[in-house]
């Protein structure tokens, strides 16, 4: 078979579908280059790195996408070519491949400017979750209006096939089976290399994300994040002998007033005694969506976009040197409510058999606590109805009529439309949250039983929109989304300060991550600083806590103030009793896990290495260190091994 036929026969198309696909990816590569090159230190290297190694994941993808045109092409016999059946065939099938391959590119904008990443898991999870994904894209972009665009460039490109001959050929060339075979052979080869030898993990050799992700394909991400959905601690990481490892974090997690209940040394579970007489306040807890630390005029933020949450914080308990243990919502639901790190793959929260585990919930039925769980929109979304339920809470939640929703393991109270004042993609307003929070603690005042309320906030969120007349900035942006916040919030404040049940009530105000965690490394610290306040605590005055803490620390916190007696399998302590040399926070970001622990951080990954780094918190600045601390190393691989061990042997469960 001559050459030319080869490429200018009827799999002409192919070809030039892959040379197009690597110049468009060169040139989104280029792009995204320049709007990290702050990030980014200059190097021949680097570049070489970044744009051979993208070329590279480019020609895998490129011939993934144009494969089931080949495959069609082979099967199809010679008497059909050039029929109207093929011509409509071949219309159809290059039309949709152009249209998702458009797609994809367009698509990396908007994902690289929210996370500065290709498509990773977030791109995968959020794919289950159509309704609130089409919506929020409808309304943070012009949706008719890119539809449009890309059914244009579809339309442009087949018209330049047909213009250079390329359609004529592929209707009017018949060759044989087996010249038909020749051309699928080399792509089913470097389609079955990098399916089976070719990961993601490959684009991944410098110390820089931003190089790493720049060295990736978007698309390629998403499918080696599809197919990494799921991370078995004891395959990926590194791992010390079991008995140690329980060794290890028995003596980290046992405060003063604390004694284990067993001597069994893979046991946790501790008794907890209290000098002083026990008190059973209600307890509501806000969380607040993608709410970063240096939002606040408390951290030196001059754009004055949060006056009533730094009031409350000036009449509060702050913690001022607070850390995410995450990047997502679920993660910080996990966090606060299981109180355990945060365990490489899904959060718990996303994972089956994720019911009656030990978490806050116990104690606090131990105390007789009626459990509730606000969520503005739909909980089927992430999983949070299932998990919370199958905690004890009763469900509050905006049921959009998804038969799934209904399938949860307890009560389940609908927000009715006319409690709707204002709603998008992802439910509705703060303000309308709080006035439902404030209906159910009315009603469960009435009732003479202590609650507990744990809130999740919605209007921090991309599309950032609210209801209108509220503040001075215009919908649409970050800041004006956490100026509407920070309003809604003190609203809610101002009014439940009139009600019976305030004075009884102590308030717990957090965010569950930051509003962005990309940064120079594969994690920044200073991108998991949080705000956390215990607003209202009985007989204790206002005060600012600067230990080392972590999102897992808040409620046993709470617990310790209320002088509650209990007993618990939580990882977090109770950060007034936490000793100078017990400070630490826990950090992860789904594929990568440490602990911050004085001025080092050191973190482990799914390649069985660790990696130390020194930070300054003066300076809020983190610089890649040659330490080799084996004694933190060991720490942080007890905490992240232990805590997998026991969800993956269901040690976790409540006994």
């Amino acid at each position: 078979m001559k050459l030319n036929r080869f490429f200018d026969g009827r799999f002409s198309i192919c070809f030039f579908y892959i040379a197009m696909y690597l110049l468009i990816s060169f040139v989104i590569r280029i792009a995204l280059y320049v709007l990290s090159t702050s990030s980014i230190d200059f190097s021949v290297v680097t570049l070489f790195k970044i744009f051979g190694t993208g070329l590279f994941f480019d020609l895998g993808t490129a011939v993934f996408f144009i494969l089931v045109y080949a495959l069609y092409l082979l099967i199809v016999p010679r008497w059909v070519i050039g029929s109207v059946l093929d011509r409509i065939a071949t219309y159809f099938i290059l039309f949709i491949t152009l249209f998702v391959t458009f797609f994809s590119f367009l698509g990396e904008f908007p994902f690289w400017e929210e996370f500065n990443t290709r498509y990773n898991f977030i791109a995968v999870d959020y794919l289950i979750y159509t309704y609130e994904v089409v919506k929020n894209i409808d309304q943070s972009y012009p949706l008719p209006l890119l539809v449009s665009v890309l059914i244009l460039l579809c339309l442009i490109t087949l018209l330049v096939l047909r213009k250079t001959g390329r359609l004529y050929l592929a209707f009017k060339s018949r060759p044989s089976f087996i010249h038909r075979l020749l051309p699928l052979v080399p792509l089913t080869v470097i389609a079955f290399v990098y399916a089976n030898f070719v990961t993601n993990k490959m684009a991944e050799s410098s110390d820089n994300t931003y190089v790493n992700e720049l060295s990736k394909n978007g698309v390629y991400s998403f499918f080696a994040a599809y197919r990494s959905n799921e991370l078995d601690y004891d395959t990926f990481y590194s791992a010390i002998k079991e008995e140690k490892a329980f060794e290890i974090i028995r003596n980290e997690l046992k405060q003063d007033n604390q004694e284990y209940r067993s001597k069994d040394l893979m046991a946790i579970l501790r008794q907890i005694k209290s000098d002083s007489v026990e008190t059973r306040p209600n307890i509501i807890l806000i969380c607040i969506e993608s709410f970063n630390a240096d939002f606040m005029a408390t951290f030196k933020n001059t754009e004055a976009l949060t006056p009533n949450i730094d009031q409350l914080a000036s009449e509060s308990v702050l913690y001022t040197n607070m850390y995410a243990t995450g990047t997502r919502t679920v993660r910080g639901m996990e966090a606060i409510t299981l109180s355990v790190p945060p365990t490489p793959g899904h959060s718990i929260v996303r994972r089956p058999d994720n019911d009656h585990l030990f978490s806050i919930a116990s104690i606090l039925r131990q105390k007789d606590y009626q459990l509730n769980f606000f969520y503005g929109g739909d909980g089927y979304f992430d999983n949070m109805n299932n998990f919370f339920g199958g905690q004890g809470f009763n469900i509050i939640d905006r049921n959009r009529g998804n038969p799934l929703s209904d399938n949860i393991r307890t009560t389940r109270t609908n927000i009715e439309d006319d409690e709707v004042t204002f709603e998008n993609a992802w439910g509705i307003c703060d303000e309308d949250i709080y006035n439902k929070l404030l209906k159910i603690s009315e009603e469960n005042y009435k009732a003479n039983k202590p609650f507990f309320s744990f809130v999740m906030t919605t209007s921090n969120h991309r599309p950032y929109t609210f209801p209108d007349n509220k503040i001075h900035l215009s919908q649409g942006s970050r800041k004006a989304a956490v100026k509407y916040t920070d309003y809604a919030l003190g609203s809610f404040f101002e009014t439940a300060r009139t009600r019976p049940w305030f004075k009884n009530t102590v308030f717990v105000v957090m965010a569950d991550h930051c509003a962005s965690s990309a940064g120079k490394w594969e994690i920044t610290i200073d991108k998991h600083h949080i705000p956390a306040i215990i607003y209202n605590l009985p007989n204790t005055a206002p005060m600012k806590v600067d230990k080392l803490v972590s999102q897992i620390d808040i409620m046993p916190t709470v617990f310790g103030y209320l002088n509650w007696n209990y007993t618990t399998a939580l990882y977090g302590k109770d950060i007034s009793r936490m000793a100078s040399d017990n400070e630490r926070a826990l950090i992860g970001n789904y594929r990568t896990v440490g602990l911050l622990k004085d001025s080092i951080f050191t973190e482990i990954n799914d390649r069985k290495k660790s990696n130390q780094y020194l930070w300054d918190l003066t300076n809020r600045q983190m610089t890649k260190s040659e330490l080799k601390d084996e004694e933190l190393k060991d720490l942080t691989i007890s905490y992240y091994q232990t805590a997998s061990h026991r969800f993956k042997n269901k040690s976790m469960k409540e006994k």
